[in-house]
């Protein structure tokens, strides 16, 4: 017992020792806090009273651990955007200014994650792991900074590829009406990326939960979400998260850039920021102009879109290509949003609520669609038959306006029309089915060599499909200069022809074709009984 109480002793003595030597080295500092107060709490945003001090878009904590982000800062008091759940706040709670601005995660370890904008989990796959944090709101790089835009960014979609190409470091809007295939597109270009050496960015703003579950869904089935990141704001969410959720993806995308990679990524949709940027404006007392939208809703996206470019070889020479979507009302391209969008980008694909209605999928209208960079980046080989292409193709769209109303066509008239038809069906692809550079060479060049023209409109599909197979016997010396700037000779064009043509030749028949005006509104070629036929599934 002795022993036992000395070692008890010793250790009691040993350790207010150390207490009282801690105690010695100790110096109390203080550490000044500026804390306000909440005045008023409404819908997404609080205003507060007391600090004096904050700054714009200042991170301001709130009680629950919520943070909230200043947006207007007068002399009597502060707006606050809220970022999370506020139903527990109350006015008269107590808030805290932390001095820092809104900042994201970001680094290799966010490939294959599903976050919110605020770097979050969604996934359930534990903590996200991240080299750095960069604010979401970075001065876009300046014009010497950036380099022209030469290589082209496949998207695997040939009315796209062929006719409205895309360049990395362009910024291609598109648009349409709701339930027209503007996701499905940008979901296939991401799924065509798999091997291209581009890292992927898909930022959905205030979109169903269903609509994004399906989406992560599709990229996780064909194995694209190991080379993406997913940005979240549900529809339920704060207007908050959803105003600052794109300035946060393009942060993770700039990470990437900077590092001398390319990296798509796709806004879904900026019509859903602009809304919530307005509801936050309003509720925080803007003035609101034409629409009701602040006048500083241009600025927002400019700052934006314009952090998308091709950065010099000696920064790295990375690329961030920017494919913002923006949903149209009645196809009213002239609205407000869509002409403000439409002004900054560089390029606009305008998805045909018509052509949908017809099941000519992709619905691209290509009259009203332009890429005005990705042409200098496009292919040769496409270059070779584009030009071709696009001339038979608008003349066939206006030769076919035009019989509507009945009229006598002569044999050369009937004949344009014909090849036009067949030029659609092979503009015509399925639902996440990307189509590789060699299949679409040689479906174009078949097609302006006209091989498809004799061809029934409803074996166009089986046609088709036997051509891109027929693709992988085109010698590896020519599929070598699809990559490079070559131009493609007489006789390589001659060598891909010839294979589409044995390809096609099962398909092809001479039947006696007469040309009729059916009902009011369309227009077929009548060879016994056919009629034209949708390929590819209904886009979403």
């Amino acid at each position: 017992m002795t022993a036992r109480s000395e070692t008890l002793q010793s250790a009691f003595d040993s350790a207010f020792a150390g207490i009282g030597q801690t105690r010695k080295v100790f110096a109390p500092q203080l550490a000044p806090r500026e804390v306000g107060t909440i005045t008023s709490i409404a819908t997404g945003v609080a205003k507060v009273s007391g600090l004096p001090e904050v700054g714009f878009e200042e991170l301001i904590r709130f009680p629950g651990d919520v943070l909230g982000m200043a947006f207007n800062v007068d002399d009597s008091e502060t707006g606050v955007v809220l970022l999370g759940a506020y139903s527990h706040l109350n006015a008269g709670d107590e808030v805290e200014r932390t001095s820092r601005v809104m900042d994201v995660a970001v680094g290799e370890g966010l490939l294959g994650r599903v976050i919110d904008p605020l770097g979050r989990p969604l996934d359930g796959n534990g903590p996200v792991v991240a080299s750095d944090r960069l604010p979401i709101e970075r001065t876009a790089p300046h014009i010497m900074d950036r380099a022209a835009v030469t290589i082209p960014l496949q998207t695997g979609i040939k009315v796209i590829d062929a006719l409205i190409p895309i360049g990395r470091g362009q910024r291609e809007l598109i648009l349409g009406d709701r339930q027209t295939g503007k996701t499905a597109i940008a979901i296939d270009t991401i799924l065509n990326q798999r091997d291209q050496n581009v890292l992927c960015v898909y930022c959905a703003i205030g979109q169903r939960a269903s609509a994004v579950a399906k989406a992560v869904a599709t990229l996780r089935e064909a194995g694209a979400l190991d080379y993406t990141v997913v940005v979240v704001t549900e529809g339920n969410d704060p207007p908050g998260l959803a105003f600052i959720a794109p300035y946060a993806a393009t942060s993770i995308a700039e990470h990437f850039m900077e590092q001398g990679r390319d990296v798509l990524i796709v806004y879904d949709d900026l019509t859903q920021h602009a809304r919530a940027y307005r509801e936050l404006s309003l509720l925080l007392r803007r003035p609101p102009g034409r629409e009701a939208f602040p006048g500083d809703i241009f600025y927002i996206h400019a700052r934006l879109l314009e952090r998308a470019t091709h950065l010099r070889e000696e920064l790295g020479g990375g690329s961030i290509t920017a494919l913002p979507i923006i949903e149209t009302e009645a196809q009213n391209i002239s609205a407000y949003i869509p002409t403000n969008l439409i002004s900054i980008t560089d390029g606009q694909i305008y998805l045909s609520p018509s052509l949908f209605e017809l099941g000519i999928l992709p619905a691209v209208d290509v009259g009203k669609s332009v890429s005005r960079v990705g042409g200098k980046a496009q292919r040769s080989a496409y270059r070779a038959v584009a030009g071709d292409l696009k001339l038979a193709y608008a003349q066939f769209e206006e030769l076919e306006t035009f019989a509507r109303f009945g009229a006598r066509l002569d044999e050369a008239t009937r004949k344009t029309i014909e090849h036009g038809q067949r030029i659609r069906a092979c503009l015509q692809q399925g639902e996440g089915a990307p189509v590789p550079v060699p299949a679409q060479i040689a479906v174009l060049l078949a097609a302006t060599a006209k091989l498809f023209d004799t061809v029934a409109l409803e074996q166009m599909p089986d046609a088709e499909l036997a051509v891109q197979k027929a693709a992988v016997h085109i010698p590896a010396q020519v599929r070598e200069r699809f990559e490079s700037a070559g131009k493609l000779s007489d006789e390589d064009r001659s060598t891909i022809v010839e294979i589409a043509r044995a390809a096609v030749a099962p398909f092809q028949a001479a039947p006696k074709a007469q040309f009729t005006a059916g009902s009011p509104g369309t227009l077929e070629l009548q060879n016994t009984s056919s009629r034209p036929v949708a390929g590819g599934r209904e886009r979403s």
